[in-house]
């Protein structure tokens, strides 16, 4: 077995090695003048069950030197080159829901395939049906057993999971299984990307703690929106989770200022510290894909990782 990694999120897939016990493969990642990327794999792989970490989160440059390292390992006579990808980018874009717009996670996934992929691991695809773009095996992980158990220990006075919008609900419904409480949901419009026109809340959260989950906070503006909505509707407490934190914009500002009293997040994409604010607290996934990646190359059941 060979792990590598790429340079989107080096923190992470240190700390997957050191859980696994094994070391980062020695790679090269070059940028030219002009801007074009070079990838080279400085080791023999031939034979070897290859797995190349690498979140593919803006800016592109990170989609396509990722691409270039299962390219590398692929000609480089890898068995099989296993994509680990805890965030996958451009899952937002998963259908065509105006006329002559791309469907840019499907480009994605013939990318990763075309460049030579055998299969793919992630983690809390924004849609789950993206599986369904890829024709080689597929294992999705979840991110609740990484959170439940912090969540736990934060909530206290009768437990509300609320999803912030109506495409979390599967992912909240899971969540307030797990946690074994009620569900409530926020009905939210939009005038265009990253903007919201209204909320409605659907649910009783009154004198209750409340527990946001949502998969990717962007600019933030549903999470906070959602968070306040509750406080004005009685809520005792806010936490809010969420598996993978872009960030962008003028994000950490309005969770600053919100209803929120503490978000965690995981580090499927890498927080600098200028965005690691009192509020938010970084979960680390390492252990989940750590376990998954060994479970793999030894030929093992994924799924009774998330047995309860």
């Amino acid at each position: 077995m060979k792990l590598f990694s790429g340079t989107s999120n080096q923190p992470l897939a240190q700390k997957i090695a050191e859980y696994m016990n094994h070391p980062l493969g020695e790679s090269e990642i070059r940028r030219f003048s002009d801007g074009e990327i070079s990838a080279r794999i400085n080791e023999s792989i031939r034979g070897a069950d290859v797995f190349i970490i690498q979140s593919t989160n803006p800016p592109s440059d990170n989609l396509i030197e990722f691409l270039m390292m299962v390219d590398a390992a692929s000609r480089a006579s890898a068995k099989r080159v296993t994509a680990v990808i805890p965030y996958f980018g451009y899952a937002r874009q998963d259908r065509k829901d105006q006329p002559r717009v791309s469907l840019s996670a499907k480009l994605v996934a013939n990318l990763i395939s075309t460049a030579g992929a055998n299969r793919i691991l992630t983690l809390d695809l924004h849609s789950p049906s993206i599986q369904g773009f890829f024709d080689i095996p597929f294992d999705h992980l979840y991110s609740f057993v990484t959170f439940a158990d912090f969540i736990k220990k934060e909530v206290a006075v009768d437990p509300v999971v609320v999803a912030p919008d109506i495409g979390s609900v599967k992912r909240a419904r899971a969540y307030a299984n797990r946690l074994n409480t009620d569900l409530a949901l926020v009905d939210k419009r939009r005038t265009g990307p990253n903007h919201i026109q209204s909320v409605t809340l659907i649910g009783n959260v009154k004198d209750r703690d409340v527990i946001l989950f949502d998969d990717i906070i962007d600019t933030a503006g549903t999470l906070c929106a959602a968070a306040d909505l509750v406080k004005n509707e009685g809520a005792h407490s806010i936490l809010a989770a969420c598996t993978h934190p872009i960030l962008s914009g003028n994000a950490i500002e309005r969770i600053s200022e919100s209803s929120i009293s503490k978000l965690y997040v995981s580090d499927t994409v890498f927080l600098p510290e200028e965005k690691r604010i009192d509020k938010i607290q970084v979960v680390t996934t390492a252990a989940l894909f750590g376990e998954a990646i060994l479970r793999i190359h030894n030929e093992k059941s994924i799924s009774s990782l998330f047995d309860t």
